[in-house]
């Protein structure tokens, strides 16, 4: 099931204000940028670069996972391992809000999304 519509503007704002905040500046945004996209539950923050041998080609590096768990209101919180697996996050697996989300994953205190 996808996140409802009301609650997709809710996180396309708080998203597009967080992703202005966080992006590189503009005059090296062709060469690394960061932005994100919302998949059925989910909302995933990722890298964009040019692939380093194929340079018309971009890649995208994942840095964090949320996903919204409508029975328990909240979001669970994921990281991707080197080995392309998605993991809870430990230190704090759920918050309420996507505002919660957002701060864990700019303050990365445990280098899990920025390593």
């Amino acid at each position: 099931m996808n996140i409802e519509l009301l609650q997709t503007v809710d996180v396309i704002e708080i998203m597009e204000n967080f992703i202005e905040k966080i992006r590189p500046p503009e005059e090296i945004r062709k060469k690394v940028d960061i932005t994100y996209k919302i998949e059925n539950q989910s909302v995933i923050i990722y890298e964009v670069r040019p692939h380093w041998e194929k340079p018309g080609q971009m890649i995208e590096s994942v840095i964090g996972k949320a996903t919204f768990v409508k029975e328990n209101k909240h979001w669970k919180i994921f990281w991707r391992r080197a080995n392309s697996k998605w993991q809870s996050y430990k230190p704090k697996p759920h918050v309420k809000t996507l505002n919660e989300f957002v701060k864990i994953i700019d303050e990365d205190k445990n280098g899990c999304f920025w390593g």
